[in-house]
């Protein structure tokens, strides 16, 4: 296994988690060995170090012996499978929540460079349903973006899975700008996401379907604007967004016009099918989040009924029944490859809230175009997102 100044396959502790790192000209990247989380994630350009990706405050404390892997070091992106919570078994199968990939422990299979790309390959055999999983995280210099790819392999039957980017907003109202690439609808919570009782809070109104994120019915009968975030402090809430599923990919973004940067994330809108906003801001005061997770969104890239889990992602459902898939029926001859970027670039002044994401250059160059008319362009791989296996 090859070693030089980007790539070691040593563990490092990172936030009180052993972790691979990978680094290119432009990225830095940590990824642990307990379930497979991605962060932090410095994107390092001329000199601006840009670290979006949220870390949960308890990650060095001692936690309850039955809180599960996922949420001792919670931070980042990670691979879900089955998405949710999973409270429901499904065919005599109970997953924890979001399922072995992201709580089981990952093993190192490479860490290599090679043509200016550096791939970290990690695998996952899953017990309660067989199989096995494939996690690549890929930086190339010169990309302010980090590849992922997982391959799901010789596994039958239906599935939901997704990805679960979290990132972290400064502590001032409003300073993230949310926007996406066009929507069907979008919808909250069928029923309450937090029970006071419980400790937990919620605010936007259940059930509530919308076009604009600009306008979400509030449970007070008034209304918000989902765009803006950090919004709403002392309350937790999930929205869903239905991608359209017609257009070569589809983005989300979060611009932040005063630290003068942008994160991105792109998918393939016939895989990933929905986007599931968590915004959680202070919600729930119970262990471990005791009211102090707070300036923290979920953009997740998901084929999930919200995140209630398997068992309810496979049922016909409101989104199901608007013609998106919530699940997938998998093959033990076919692999499900997911494919899924992220990046993170500077931004000039004026630049404000991001219009179009475009790929220019036979998809090796992606515009972004802020609403301002500012615009920048970045080294992105589009084809990325259509990729079959990798082989390194």
């Amino acid at each position: 296994m090859a070693e030089s100044k980007y790539l070691s396959a040593r563990l490092v502790k990172i936030a009180d988690q052993p972790s691979w790192r990978l680094t290119s000209s432009t990225v830095q990247a940590h990824v642990t060995q307990n379930a497979g989380q991605l962060a932090p994630v410095t994107f390092d350009r001329c000199g601006r170090c840009i670290e979006p990706m949220a870390i949960a405050p308890w990650h060095d404390e001692s936690l309850s012996q039955d809180t599960p892997p996922l949420l001792r070091g919670l931070r980042g992106d990670f691979f879900c499978m089955p998405f949710g919570g999973n409270d429901t078994v499904y065919r005599n199968e109970k997953y924890p929540p979001h399922g072995e990939t992201a709580n089981a422990g990952w093993k190192l299979q490479s860490l290599t460079q090679h043509d200016h790309r550096v791939c970290l390959h990690l695998r996952l055999q899953t017990k309660i349903r067989q199989g096995h999983v494939d996690k690549r995280i890929m930086l190339v210099d010169g990309h302010d973006a980090v590849y992922s790819q997982h391959v799901v392999s010789e596994m039958r039957g239906k599935m939901s899975f997704g990805h679960h980017a979290t990132l972290k907003f400064p502590d001032e109202e409003g300073s993230g700008l949310l926007s996406t690439s066009p929507f069907e609808f979008g919808m909250t919570m069928p029923v309450i996401t937090e029970d006071p009782a419980q400790g937990g809070y919620c605010a936007l109104a259940p059930g509530y379907r919308f076009r604009s994120l600009k306008k979400v019915k509030l449970a007070t009968g008034d209304y918000t604007d989902l765009s803006r975030y950090p919004a709403r402090r002392g309350y937790e809430d999930i929205a869903i967004l239905v991608t359209k599923p017609c257009q070569p990919f589809a983005w989300t973004a979060v611009s932040f016009p005063r630290q003068r940067y942008v994160w991105f994330a792109l998918k393939d809108p016939q895989v990933l099918h929905q986007t599931l906003m968590w915004m959680s801001n202070g919600g729930r005061h119970y262990a471990p989040w005791s009211g102090r997770h707070v300036n923290v969104m979920g953009l997740e890239e998901v084929t999930s009924y919200f995140h209630y889990g398997l068992a309810e992602s496979v049922k016909p459902n409101v989104i199901s029944n608007a013609g998106s898939p919530t699940c997938v029926t998998m093959s033990s001859k076919r692999p499900l490859v997911v494919n899924y970027i992220m990046a993170a670039v500077p931004t000039p002044a004026g630049f404000d809230k991001v219009r179009r994401i475009l790929p220019i250059d036979d998809g090796r160059v992606v515009r972004l175009i802020s609403e301002s008319g500012k615009s920048i362009q970045t080294p992105v791989d589009t084809s990325f997102l259509q990729s079959k296996p990798l082989n390194r």
